[in-house]
């Protein structure tokens, strides 16, 4: 087995953990969010850690499924300017915005970092005995998953521009 299949194998793996680990958030939100309708309606009542649970589990499933969204292709983008450059210039503009949303990216990866630390140092909030800041490792994980996949779309955008054949979806292949 070479290596463009192994590393083809991980990243096949690395998406359906992704994948799986996405689905089993929604069905804990799904289920939590039941049960806190339940024992409301009938006995009055429900579980004080569910709800500030469930803002919890909403932002996680949000933001490692843009990062999902960003290795799709499917993320928000504008894109007034590929309607008014010609079509030669259109890849190079892709390969510059893909850099630029890495670097942008970086910048909120670092953001996260100072967050995060700043929780971990001042924050005393404690959900289900885990620590406040321990739920904001969101931000940074899921920011740098998505400067990853700006940077591995560069590349292969990169290296479609200078005439490499056959790397069109390197990012996908080896970036899950």
């Amino acid at each position: 087995m070479n290596c463009r299949a192994v590393c083809k194998k991980i990243a096949l793996i690395l998406q359906r953990l992704e994948e799986a680990f996405l689905c089993g958030l929604l069905l804990v939100m799904i289920v939590v969010a039941v049960l806190q309708i339940v024992l409301r309606t009938f006995f009055s009542g429900g579980l004080l850690w569910a709800d500030p649970l469930l803002r919890y589990l909403v932002l996680w499933s949000g933001m490692f499924g843009a990062a999902l969204a960003t290795k799709r292709g499917k993320h928000i983008a504008l894109d007034v300017v590929t309607f008014v450059l010609p079509a030669d210039v259109l890849p190079w503009l892709k390969c510059l915005l893909d850099l630029f949303s890495f670097l942008v990216a970086l910048v909120l990866v670092y953001a996260a970092t100072v967050f995060v630390g700043n929780e971990a140092r001042f924050g005393a909030s404690v959900l289900l005995g885990v620590p406040g800041w321990c739920w904001n490792l969101v931000f940074p994980l899921s920011f740098g998953l998505i400067a990853l996949r700006f940077l591995s779309n560069a590349a292969a955008d990169f290296l479609v521009l200078i005439g490499k054949k056959g790397t069109k979806n390197l990012h996908q292949r080896f970036i899950p």
